[in-house]
């Protein structure tokens, strides 16, 4: 799940944009000018922004430097226009990707995911640790309290993906996808079982979570056990 801002002067694409990513699980805010917007991205700090560039107040390409002064934050810019040199304009002013309405919610929330693991990838060799667990993708060793976890391939990936997100609920869908390559889903049952088996090696239980706390509805949180 990403923290999304859409920048969005229309309300109907608007609204048609928050509703479609918030079904694929992300956390969606918007606004409806480029002041609004820059406000925004700069004190809410989301993970990544969709820009519209026919803003009332400041075209978004004026926006999208101004923001590339303070923040260096993913920005998707998604309009109309389909001028290649506007196109080359606005991705030498920052922009890290360019859609071209109309388009899908399906295609945004494909590009939302790729921008973001292209901003990742300097964290994903980094060792991570949440309490006691700690979780290293080099030498891809987990260990709890400071014993070796002995764990196969799929369930490291999914143990390094969740306490990477430490924190955040993480939909089985955004799993399929990113931990098991699957991009339509369909196959729940798999990341159910692969928790079960991560929790069993972690010594809890869905009933007593410790690290694995399932959110009824929606997904998954890694989270350190209270003190």
């Amino acid at each position: 799940m990403a923290q999304v801002l859409v920048v969005e002067d229309d309300a109907t694409i608007r609204s048609a944009l928050i509703r479609g990513l918030t079904e694929r699980g992300h956390a969606v805010r918007s606004a409806p000018t480029a002041m609004a917007g820059l406000e925004q991205a700069v004190g809410d700090r989301p993970d990544v922004v969709v820009l519209d560039l026919g803003l009332p107040d400041l075209d978004g390409t004026a926006m999208l430097r101004m923001l590339r002064g303070v923040s260096d934050v993913p920005v998707i810019v998604a309009t109309a226009r389909d001028d290649e040199r506007e196109v080359v304009a606005v991705l030498d002013a920052g922009a890290d990707d360019y859609v071209t309405k109309p388009f899908g919610v399906a295609q945004l929330d494909a590009r939302i995911r790729a921008v973001l693991r292209r901003g990742g990838e300097e964290q994903r060799d980094q060792a991570v640790t949440v309490g006691g667990l700690s979780v290293d993708p080099r030498s891809r060793e987990a260990s709890l309290d400071g014993a070796k976890l002995e764990l196969t391939p799929r369930e490291f990936d999914l143990l390094h993906y969740l306490a990477a997100r430490a924190g955040e609920v993480v939909g089985k869908r955004e799993l399929l996808t990113e931990v098991w390559q699957l991009p339509y889903g369909g196959a729940d049952k798999t990341v159910d079982v692969h928790l079960s088996w991560l929790r069993r090696k972690l010594g809890e239980t869905a009933q007593e979570p410790r690290y694995l706390h399932a959110v009824r509805g929606v997904g998954v949180r890694l989270a350190a056990p209270e003190e």
